[in-house]
């Protein structure tokens, strides 16, 4: 009964979370970056670019291009991550409309992309850390990722040029390089608070339920899983398992881990470099 609590106030302090970071991000665009026309990546960048040419509510357009994304998502990473993320875009959606009536904070230019950058970083690390995402191109880039030999950041980037450079004819050169500079501020912000913004990470597993948690793992993120035999110094033989992943799943991960076997010890550790297709 008590597991069943602490897993309820986990679960509800992750909504919060996804929350607020939703609203933050909403809160750095209407505020800081969109009456500046600066530009954020992803399905916001798209968004933005249509609002302000044809004149159609941004809340709207962010919430109709995302529905394939999230879907595509829901289809390779499972209910739960569907669940956070149609919560952070509901929130993320509903808090532009919001504060779009609030007054913009500054009009200086480079004071709007530095500050934009960092509290947008600071909503969608947020959002992230928590299991969530408030861009659906993400979760697209994590599926394609998973058939091709190219990085999560690597299709991102690409993605992003491409708005970049739709950006530079539609508001000119000038507010198209600062929607680059507020996009690697925003980039490395989300690094810190969400320990990794496109960095792979390595889990290391000790357990005593090995092929169970492995199974699982494949199921619901169709991450293979490495299993390692390992003994303790006082617990005896236990297996290991060492699975490489990105830092989305890391949270569900930490979840059937938690579900399988409540005595694990889980590893969490950096990657700096992935040669094959894992």
């Amino acid at each position: 009964m008590a597991k069943i609590k602490n897993n309820r106030l986990k679960t509800i302090l992750s909504y919060i979370m996804i929350i607020l970071g939703a609203m933050l991000a909403a809160y750095s665009l209407d505020t800081f970056l969109i009456p500046n026309n600066i530009l954020d990546g992803g399905v916001t960048g798209i968004s933005i670019i249509i609002s302000k040419v044809f004149s159609i509510p941004m809340s709207l357009l962010v919430i109709l291009i995302n529905i394939p994304f999230v879907y595509i998502g829901y289809r390779n990473l499972g209910k739960n991550f569907l669940i956070r993320t149609m919560i952070s875009m509901l929130t993320f959606s509903l808090a532009l409309n919001f504060f779009e009536s609030f007054h913009e904070v500054t009009d200086e230019i480079l004071l709007a992309t530095i500050f934009g950058g960092v509290l947008l970083g600071i909503g969608v690390g947020l959002v992230i850390r928590f299991g969530a995402c408030v861009d659906g191109t993400e979760s697209v880039a994590l599926v394609i990722s998973k058939r091709t030999s190219l990085s999560v950041g690597q299709i991102v980037m690409l993605f992003n040029f491409i708005i970049y450079s739709i950006a530079a004819l539609t508001f000119g050169i000038d507010r198209a390089l600062y929607s680059v500079l507020t996009y690697f501020i925003t980039f490395k912000v989300i690094d810190l608070v969400s320990e990794g913004l496109e960095q792979a990470k390595a889990a290391l597993i000790v357990t005593e339920k090995g092929t169970d948690m492995a199974n699982e793992i494949y199921k619901r993120l169709g991450r293979t899983v490495t299993k390692i035999k390992g003994s303790g110094l006082l617990s005896g033989e236990k297996e290991v398992m060492y699975c490489v992943l990105t830092r989305i799943e890391v949270f569900e991960l930490k979840k059937i881990a938690n579900e399988m076997d409540e005595s694990a010890f889980i590893t969490i550790l950096d990657v700096s470099d992935i040669i094959g297709n894992h």
